[in-house]
Formats: structure tokens, sequence, C-alpha cells
């Protein structure tokens, strides 16, 4: 059970990595509308309710997953990374 806690806090690291990587280097990037976080936010939400972090993290250790599984644990990723990436998560001055 411990294990699994880390497994999660290392994809939501490197998630944020990836996040900031493509924005700090000088690719332009910026902040998303609070309209485009808004909907990220309600696909992330929708695809947590459907528990696909479950796949994201049998994915991240190599475990097998269906092919469903694993396009739902890519649109998480994704969707993560355009979450992280638009800087949705800083709060708003």
């Amino acid at each position: 059970m411990r294990g699994r806690g880390i497994l999660a806090l290392l994809v939501a690291a490197a998630g944020l990595a990836a996040g900031c990587a493509t924005n700090g280097g000088g690719g332009g990037g910026g902040t998303m509308s609070d309209s485009s976080c808004a909907a990220i936010k309600q696909q992330l939400n929708r695809l947590d309710a459907k528990g696909v972090r479950s796949s994201v993290e049998a994915q991240a250790a190599g475990r097998p997953i269906s092919a469903q599984q694993k396009a739902d644990a890519d649109a998480y990723n994704k969707a993560l990374s355009d979450y992280l990436g638009g800087r949705c998560h800083e709060a708003k001055t």
C-alpha cells in the first residue's frame, strides 16, 4: 500500500517536471485562459472518476494493461501535461 502511494507521487512529480520543462524552456508557453483550464480540469476529474489513475500507475510500473486502459492513461497524461504546462495549477493574480 505504501509503495503505491510513492509511485503515485513519482508519477505526479514526473508530470509536474514535464509541465515545467515545456514552459521554462523559452518555448513561449504562458498561462491558459480560465475556461481552458476549467475544461482540462473537468476532463481530469472525469478520468479520475473512471479510475484511470490506477491504469496510469500500472503503465508507469510496466504492468500490462488493455488497449482501452492504455488509451485512457495516455489521455490522462496528456491532459495533466496540458494542465501543468498551461500553468493552470498556479494561482491567478
